[in-house]
């Protein structure tokens, strides 16, 4: 039985994503920090590791773009997943006017939270918000969290589908201290380069001379040096392809810095 570690209480997205990929005959790992499900996963305690990277409402998560920098993991696998937000609590939905929950579902809820005039509590976990007003125990308070988590702690479900467009969908990686094998068509990589004109048109003309597609390219903040950045590229192809690793032999070498996430098969959106 695989072991996989996420950030947030039982009935997190998180747990729900790994569930989707891995099947429901697995022991999930709840983790209070992203940095702590990646720290689980290298030192052992975890075969593999599940990470938010971005949603396609609210955009990147940024700490999970910032901890794949650092990880020593590598990237075998993605989900997209599809992310229901309920309105969880034990009053009515006209008598609630505060919801808490992570930054990341208040933004994906915007507009049914303005419709209803609902002061916003900003949490750590969407399942742990559930937990938080089960023990404020007001009919007033509220959360937004899924109909897993609901049920799991045993706070009813007062709306469902409350999120601001039915296509959304949040990006996991899975990531594990070893490389699989299997169908891979899929890389992720982070580049740095010089701060100087023409730079990352030099990175973006290979992928063009080799006729390969970029599925995904985002530029973050280097932490260590104000005003220099990194480049997080996802592309179609495999590194265990001959092509593929001459193309990243020729952007090695026009860069200051290289790293491969990994290579893994697509994910679908379902």
């Amino acid at each position: 039985m695989y072991k996989v570690s996420f950030q947030g209480e039982r009935g997190a997205y998180s747990e729900d994503a790994a569930i989707t990929f891995f099947g429901e005959s697995i022991d999930t790992i709840p983790c209070s920090t992203f940095a702590e499900a990646l720290e689980k996963t290298e030192g052992g305690l975890a075969d593999y590791a599940v990470l938010p990277v971005e949603n396609s409402l609210e955009g990147s998560v940024g700490e999970g773009y910032d901890l794949l920098l650092s990880t020593k993991l590598t990237a075998v696998g993605e989900i997209y997943y599809r992310v229901r937000h309920c309105l969880i609590g034990s009053g009515t939905l006209e008598k609630i006017d505060t919801v808490y929950s992570h930054p990341q579902a208040l933004g994906q809820c915007r507009r049914f939270i303005q419709a209803h005039k609902l002061k916003t509590i900003p949490t750590y976990d969407t399942a742990g918000s559930v937990k938080i007003i089960r023990e404020i125990a007001k009919d007033n308070v509220g959360c937004i969290a899924s109909k897993r988590a609901s049920e799991i702690y045993k706070v009813p479900t007062i709306a469902e589908g409350i999120e601001d467009n039915s296509s959304n969908y949040t990006r996991f990686l899975v990531l594990s201290k070893n490389a699989t094998g299997g169908e891979k068509d899929k890389t992720s990589i982070i580049f740095s380069v010089k701060h100087e004109a023409g730079a990352l048109f030099g990175i973006l003309k290979e992928f063009n001379e080799y006729g390969v597609n970029l599925t995904k390219i985002e530029s973050r903040p280097n932490r260590s040096t104000p005003w220099e950045y990194n480049f997080y590229v996802d592309f179609d192809g495999s590194h265990d392809d001959p092509k593929t690793r001459d193309l990243l032999e020729k952007i090695r070498q026009r860069t200051i810095f290289l790293k491969i996430l990994g290579s893994y098969k697509r994910a679908k959106m379902i």
